[in-house]
């Protein structure tokens, strides 16, 4: 693997800390602002729970260890973070057809709900950032940190050590913004 100094020259040393900054900066303010949209349901769900209502959603139902898979987590690290969606009715747990040693989870109709509400405020919160952007802005934007996700994913994976990021996983999840 290249290292850091092998793939810059001095002349886009500059441009690569201005990045590295932006990016941080970036990082500070979804943390703060949590990308959690506007009105009632502003900051009103953690990225996790998010992030696993919205891959259930995309996906189906799907066992825990397919969830942890494709999100890039550990199976343990799910079962945790789906608890609090069951007990609140977000999630429903049932017991896989074929091997009843196995659960599934599934977005509940209320889960759906919830999920279409922080969906919309979080676009408003979009819009209202974005606004004075043209359509080609948006889009080239949203191309740009999606391809900047999935390269930050594939090298996390190479990294010894780090969490196999599967492409589409949590940061790449359609229907909304990169994770906060």
């Amino acid at each position: 693997m290249p290292t850091p100094s092998d793939m810059s020259t001095h002349s886009d040393t500059a441009l690569l800390d201005a990045l590295q900054h932006q990016v941080a900066v970036f990082a500070r303010r979804a943390e703060q602002s949590r990308l959690g949209g506007v009105g009632q349901a502003r900051n009103s769900m953690d990225r996790a729970a998010y992030l696993l209502l919205n891959r259930l959603d995309q996906e189906g139902p799907m066992g825990v260890k397919a969830l942890a898979c494709g999100m890039g987590i550990d199976s343990s690290t799910v079962t945790r973070q789906v608890a609090p969606l069951v007990d609140a009715g977000l999630v429903d747990r049932a017991t896989h057809p074929e091997d009843g040693r196995a659960v599934v989870l599934e977005l509940s109709e209320r889960g759906h709900a919830r999920l279409d509400e922080v969906r919309a405020s979080r676009r408003a919160l979009m819009a209202m950032v974005t606004e004075k952007w043209t359509d080609e802005e948006r889009d080239a934007f949203t191309a740009l940190l999606t391809r900047f996700n999935t390269s930050l994913a594939e090298i996390t994976a190479l990294a010894p050590g780090g969490p196999a990021l599967a492409p589409g996983g949590p940061a790449l999840a359609p229907g909304g913004p990169a994770p906060s």
